[in-house]
């Protein structure tokens, strides 16, 4: 299954940093959109919906699954 990987992230963030590795490590391919503008990333966090606040913002196949945790979460239940 070909998986389309976007992150959104801002610079001099280290749980960015950390999502990148994990895909890195994984040969996991991924696009990467960086949102450094902080008008920009609240219009960004608006069309998420209330709950998301923070970066990075993974999305798998156009579904946003969170940051570290939740691509965590989502490539373990993909390797099932």
């Amino acid at each position: 299954m070909k998986l389309n990987i976007v992150v959104y992230s801002k610079s001099a963030c280290p749980q960015c940093d950390t999502v990148k590795m994990l895909l890195k490590t994984r040969d996991i391919t991924f696009e990467e959109i960086r949102i450094d503008d902080e008008a920009a990333r609240l219009a960004f966090f608006e069309k998420c919906g209330p709950s998301v606040r923070q970066m990075p913002q993974v999305f798998i196949n156009e579904q946003r699954v969170g940051g570290v945790a939740g691509l965590q979460a989502a490539l373990a239940q993909l390797a099932r």
